[in-house]
């Protein structure tokens, strides 16, 4: 699992790193459990005043691994452990998070992004969420932050009509900070990062806690949503959107 989440802790600043490029960065349950265990351990370890996540050129992440993401369908199983356990350490993260956003973000490869503090993107990337086009819900308390922060509609937009969002549209609508060259993304988003680190640590803390509001709101949401979202995968019509989504990968 270290090839496909690499850790890495630099002074103050700890780096996740997704590193699967040949599926894009598609998430499996073990890189999930590698990437909140990073979240969680962060909190107990003073010393790490930053956190960094960030894909691979050309894939920031592709969502939910296909396979696995086919057999939660079959099963009925739902989001399934582990996603729970990354989308709650996200709600949870005692640390401020930056993300840096290459080529493509899915999925939960978009909606992770609401639970960041800054975020660049490279002038590649290109966010989606194509939950509702498959029968499904939105997750990560998407449906509680986003309209927060975008609106209802850019809201509506993106996690019910499925249309997605450049990088200008991002930015225009909040989801992201900064819009920087594809080469130019981690190095930039390590600059944010930084500079963060060297705030007084306690002030930017109390600052964060107030802007974000209660982790128990979007810890709630974030469980509501899967509820649906186990519910909407066995319904038919789920059923039906996948099997036509799989016969166009054919």
């Amino acid at each position: 699992m270290s090839d496909l989440v690499v850790i890495s802790d630099s002074g103050p600043i700890r780096t996740m790193r997704m590193n699967r490029p040949d599926k894009k960065n598609a998430l499996t349950a073990a890189m999930y459990d590698a990437l909140a265990g990073a979240i969680e351990s962060a909190g107990r370890a003073p010393d790490i005043r930053c956190l960094l996540i960030a894909g691979v050129p050309g894939a920031f992440s592709a969502g939910n691994d296909l396979q696995e993401f086919m057999q939660a369908a079959t099963t009925g199983e739902g989001l399934g452990t582990p996603v729970i356990r990354f989308l709650h350490a996200l709600a949870r993260c005692q640390r401020p998070l930056v993300a840096a956003v290459q080529g493509v973000a899915v999925g939960v490869g978009t909606t992770m992004l609401l639970h960041c503090d800054y975020v660049v993107a490279g002038s590649d990337a290109k966010f989606s969420t194509p939950f509702v086009g498959l029968g499904l819900v939105p997750e990560a308390a998407s449906s509680l932050i986003a309209p927060r922060l975008m609106g209802q509609r850019h809201a509506f937009s993106l996690l019910v009509m499925g249309r997605p969002l450049d990088a200008t549209a991002a930015q225009a609508c909040g989801l992201v900070n900064a819009i920087v060259p594809p080469g130019d993304v981690d190095a930039e988003a390590l600059k944010a990062a930084n500079e963060i680190a060297a705030l007084p640590a306690e002030a930017v803390a109390a600052s964060r806690r107030l802007m974000r509001g209660s982790p128990d709101e979007i810890a709630a949401r974030i469980d509501e949503e899967a509820e649906l979202f186990g519910q909407r995968l066995r319904s038919a019509e789920a059923r039906a959107a996948f099997a036509a989504f799989l016969a166009r990968k054919r």
